[in-house]
């Protein structure tokens, strides 16, 4: 699936919730079904900089896509995370750089979230894109 498919999901998902209780509760389930980054990648390097909870972030390249693995230690934050490596895992480079966040506009995310979660949000797509950069740049 593409990653506009996918942000179509996601927003499709977000619209069957009345309230952002309900919503916030849906981030945290996704964020149990996150899978799990090894161990071994819980380093300092993995480490998202800018974000006020710990969020590791591991990239490695499978044939053409990019497969992304992750774990915070703040259950909301671990939820965000896993809505973004849905959207993004999987995808070449190239897909993931041209990509947009609309999205997370559109379920009203970065809105009902305080501003150093709304940062770390940032963050962790800028580590994604750069994550992508590295990539199609190695390649």
């Amino acid at each position: 699936m593409d990653i506009k498919a996918i942000q179509e999901e996601i927003i499709d998902e977000f619209s069957m919730f009345e309230d952002w209780e309900e919503r916030y509760q849906y981030i945290i389930d996704l964020g149990k079904t996150l899978p799990l980054i090894d161990e071994n990648f819980k380093t300092e390097e993995n480490l998202i900089k800018g974000c006020q909870s710990k969020v590791w972030l591991h990239a490695e390249q499978q044939n053409e896509n990019i497969v992304f693995t992750a774990d915070s230690d703040a259950i909301l934050t671990k939820g965000i995370i896993a809505i973004l490596i849905r959207v993004f895992s999987n995808q070449s480079a190239a897909k993931i750089l041209d990509a947009d966040t609309h999205f997370i506009d559109e379920i009203g995310l970065k809105e009902h979230l305080s501003p150093t979660r709304a940062n770390g949000l940032v963050s962790m797509i800028k580590q994604i894109k750069m994550y992508a950069l590295a990539f199609q740049s190695s390649n």
